[in-house]
């Protein structure tokens, strides 16, 4: 019988890079919670038309990646490509909005069908924040700082920070239709993706890979040049709170976000840790959302960082520093001790002593394998613990354990299996 594997593009995580992933997670939501932001989950599969209405029919989302399927009931699902369009449709559901202004932060799975490659799967992983309500440009400011210092805080090297803005919908209407003009001019110079992206999403076409288009965009009419004067005066400030925050930017005219619901600041954080700049995060102000899905007008402003590329740079950023923060974060959390036991008395002495230790907020790791000392020695050295506690039936009979420095020098020592608290000391020491 043939045996099964997983599809293309979804990948299993298996315990050990599981709990680099939760290292990751236990950072963001610590620094989420110190900014006010309280976590949401939402389905992973939504009624397709949330994601038709909230991110663009003309998408490369919704045009080309999205899963979508009709049920049993004949109704079109889709798994979720990205969070934003179900945090708003929640909050609009749950009447959160009424409430006053919403910071929410999710973490979990989305998927589009894409040629998977390094850091890219079809199942792949954000963690996001979303503001709901927030109007002013310090709220751009805060949330962008939020990204950059988490991102900071694990370590990530060579950030930089690109910023542009989106300008309104009035100012993004008045450029379309200048670019527009521009382009027919030189479709002849255009590869075939972005000629096809003219008459659906000429914005999109701002960030073709193709060097070509992107040589020949050097001389295009720019975004920043079609903002009213109110859209440069908040474009200015957002920029003015940066600075007064030492966060260092660029302006780049020629950045877009793939996904329509955008506005005025847009922003990608990179990091050059994978030899080029690679983008670790991005995201921007979406006003009309709210809306478009049903709400009141509602002023928003969020981003997303891709888990598996995140790691990927932080897998980078430990090799060039291995004692810095981000080796921290990839290596696995090490046991504070291997429980070595062996024979019928020490085996049930270790069963409690482990539970005992565990209860304490220690983290042990018990070996029931019942091979010899030295098999049990060897898979105590390979696990890193610092500690070797140690059970054969003859210190059970006289309920006592002997402690082994693994990682240090010094002495062994035997303590009463009923010393908890003064164990823990000895296992918490450093």
């Amino acid at each position: 019988m043939t045996q099964l594997q997983s599809l293309r593009g979804m990948v299993d995580l298996l315990p050990q890079a599981l709990q680099r992933w939760q290292a990751v997670e236990a950072e963001a939501r610590a620094h989420f919670q110190r900014s006010g932001f309280g976590e949401i989950r939402t389905p992973l599969m939504e009624p397709t038309d949330l994601f038709c209405r909230g991110i663009g029919e003309a998408t490369d989302v919704v045009g080309k990646e999205m899963y979508t399927f009709n049920d049993r009931g004949e109704r079109s699902c889709t798994l979720r490509p990205e969070g934003t369009a179900s945090v708003v449709r929640s909050a609009l559901q749950h009447g959160l909005l009424t409430q006053g202004p919403q910071k929410l932060w999710y973490a979990g799975p989305m998927f589009r069908y894409e040629r998977p490659q390094a850091g890219r799967q079809r199942q792949f992983h954000q963690i996001g924040v979303e503001w709901l309500g927030a109007a002013n440009a310090r709220s751009d400011v805060e949330v962008i700082a939020l990204a950059w210092d988490l991102l900071a805080s694990l370590g990530v090297g060579g950030l930089a920070l690109e910023l542009n803005s989106l300008g309104s919908a009035d100012d993004r209407k008045a450029y379309r239709t200048a670019l527009v003009a521009w382009l027919e001019q030189r479709t002849d110079q255009l590869d075939e993706d972005s000629r096809s992206r003219l008459s659906t999403n000429p914005l999109r076409i701002l960030d073709s890979k193709n060097k070509a288009t992107q040589a020949l965009l050097e001389s295009a009419p720019t975004l920043i040049d079609a903002l009213s004067s109110e859209s440069r005066t908040r474009f200015d400030l957002v920029q003015q709170g940066l600075t007064s925050l030492g966060i260092p930017f660029c302006l780049n005219p020629r950045l877009v976000r793939g996904l329509d619901y955008y506005c005025h600041t847009a922003f990608e954080i990179t990091s050059d840790q994978l030899g080029a700049q690679a983008t670790v995060c991005g995201g921007g102000r979406y006003d009309g959302l709210v809306g478009q899905l049903g709400g009141a007008d509602t002023p928003a402003v969020g981003w997303a960082l891709g888990l598996e590329r995140l790691l990927l740079v932080l897998d980078e950023a430990a090799k060039a520093d291995p004692v810095g923060r981000a080796a921290q974060v990839v290596t696995a959390p090490k046991p504070d001790a291997y429980l070595v036991n062996r024979g019928a008395q020490a085996e049930q002495a270790a069963l409690v002593l482990a539970r005992a230790l565990r209860s304490q907020g220690l983290t042990v790791e018990l070996d029931s394998s019942g091979s010899a000392f030295g098999k049990q020695f060897k898979r105590a050295d390979r696990c890193g613990a610092r500690f070797a506690l140690v059970l054969g039936d003859e210190e059970a009979g006289r309920d006592e354990v002997l402690i082994k420095p693994l990682l240090e020098k010094g002495d062994e020592s035997t303590w009463a299996i009923g010393a908890i608290s003064a164990m823990v000391d000895v296992l918490q020491s450093r």
